[in-house]
């Protein structure tokens, strides 16, 4: 490297800012101010050459008007450069184009004294680095000649300081939301998406936009399927989850385990259903109807099958499972488990707050999700019921269909749906048909009158007595006051 007294230093300094002022300013669609810049190289040879930003043509970058079109068939190796702003690091332009930091360590130049560090978030630091790692020697101008630097920039400067705001909030929300579902997935592209099932959702929400498009973009954005960053859009959990083409690879636990539990107690095969949200209960439908039992119903002239057990129930617990569960929990699937006693549905989670185990036991429960999103997906496109319509029919069970209520346990991390296919229920201790009867009216309806449960079984109430002492013996129900005072109520140890 050629050696400069600090005189020279100095004039070279002052020269190249004077140069920097011949700038030509670049009309640029996104509007963005462009910086002025000079640049003087020094040779081998002691030589120097100079160049501006966009002296030989519109928007070309000072270094590389002086590196590729002024000095392209000369040796600069041990060369000195005086830029009056930090070059641009690598990345911050459109490939294939390289940064002016890749040309500099690729002209073998020695040493860089630069003006003012650039704070566009795409460079701030980043040219400086790149130099540095590349074993270029690195040096400030004088503090004068930076103010000078600075006040031919104020108008660059201003816009990329408040890019530079603004990168650094975005930057804070993604390490706020780095865990959760919120966040961008980690080597995942728009190409990760099944975009015509993103198509089908804007289309059955009424937004009459098309997925590629600005506004399309920047919809999904606002409501969280996108999240847009530095390297352009990409899926977030959410997204990736509705509507990822295998979304089960950045999700292992986002599946369905199902299985059938033998007659004699053996398990048969596990299924792994796997895919999109928006396709997971389709899938699980198609391997419940392989597995239940069913008959033909011959009173149309279209034979219709008639399942054991109301596929309507199973479907609303099943996207309940998937809407509701926490995806957090890793390692924890959703478990659908069928025996000729009962059907089991067990998802991550336990109920989100506000919401209790007795209020879900009771259906009483309020309208709330760990994830609205996908509950606001779900509803659009006519995958789960309306507002309240699903625990509508589960209330109806005992008396559209006569089989007993479901029951919600919780066994950490899963709540537990079990719904039985027998009149008896699932509860451990063996209930008549009469008593399961007497037992969900009273889940239903909270504090219950022996006459109310009379009324209701059309019984002698002799026998709506020993029906209700029977329940009382069974820790079922408690019995509360005297006389005509009396009322009955789950009792505390069958709430959960």
């Amino acid at each position: 490297m050629i050696e400069l007294t600090k005189e020279q230093i100095r004039r070279y300094m002052e020269e190249v800012v004077n140069v920097m002022k011949n700038s030509v300013a670049e009309v640029r669609e996104d509007g963005k101010p462009t910086p002025k810049v000079g640049a003087l190289i020094v040779k081998p040879d002691g030589t120097i050459e100079t160049a501006y930003r966009g002296e030989l043509r519109e928007g070309d970058h000072a270094e590389y008007t002086l590196i590729e079109r002024k000095c392209r068939d000369q040796n600069l190796t041990g060369a000195i450069l005086f830029a009056t702003l930090e070059p641009c690091a690598p990345g911050a332009r459109k490939s294939p184009k390289l940064s002016c930091a890749e040309r500099i360590t690729n002209a073998r130049i020695a040493k860089v004294y630069y003006g003012i560090e650039d704070p566009d978030p795409t460079v701030s630091g980043k040219g400086c680095d790149h130099l540095k790692t590349h074993g270029v020697e690195v040096a400030l101008f004088d503090r004068d000649l930076q103010e000078e630097i600075r006040k031919c920039n104020a108008e660059f400067l201003n816009a990329a300081n408040e890019r530079s705001l603004l990168a650094k909030d975005e930057s804070k929300k993604m390490k706020e939301a780095e865990g959760t579902l919120d966040a961008p997935v980690k080597n995942c592209t728009l190409e990760s998406l099944d975009t015509e099932l993103v198509q089908a959702f804007l289309d059955k929400a009424g937004w009459d936009v098309k997925f590629g498009e600005r506004e399309c973009m920047q919809l999904l954005t606002q409501f969280g399927i996108l999240v847009s960053t530095k390297n352009g859009y990409v899926p977030s959990g959410t997204g990736l989850l509705l509507f990822g083409k295998h979304p089960e690879v950045s999700f292992p636990n986002a599946i369905i385990k199902a299985t059938f539990i033998n007659d004699d107690g053996t398990e048969g095969d596990i299924v792994d259903i796997v895919g999109p949200l928006v396709k997971q209960p389709d899938n699980a439908y198609q391997w419940y109807e392989q597995k239940i039992g069913k008959q033909i119903d011959r009173s149309h002239p279209e034979r219709q099958p008639i399942y054991d057990y109301p596929l309507k129930v199973i479907r609303e617990v099943l996207i309940n499972a998937i809407i509701h569960r926490q995806y957090e929990i890793s390692g924890s699937p959703i478990y659908l488990t069928i025996s000729s006693r009962e059907i089991v549905v067990k998802s991550p989670g336990y109920p989100v707050e506000p919401i209790t185990l007795e209020q879900i036991n009771n259906f009483s429960a309020p309208t709330i999700s760990r994830n609205p999103r996908m509950m606001f997906v779900f509803g659009v496109m006519n995958l789960s019921e309306q507002r309240g319509l699903g625990f509508k029919t589960m209330r109806d069970l005992p008396d559209v269909y006569s089989f007993p209520l479901p029951v919600a346990k919780w066994e950490a991390p899963y709540l537990s749906f079990v719904l039985s296919r027998n009149t008896e229920g699932v509860s451990e201790d063996k209930l008549t048909e009469k008593e399961r009867k007497a037992f969900d009216f009273i889940r239903l309806n909270g504090e219950t009158t022996r006459k109310n449960v009379e009324e209701y079984l059309k019984l002698e109430k002799k026998t709506a007595e020993r029906l209700m002492k029977s329940l009382v013996e069974k820790k079922r129900i408690e019995r509360r006051g005297e006389g005509r005072g009396t009322v009955y109520v789950v009792a505390e140890d069958s709430k959960d």
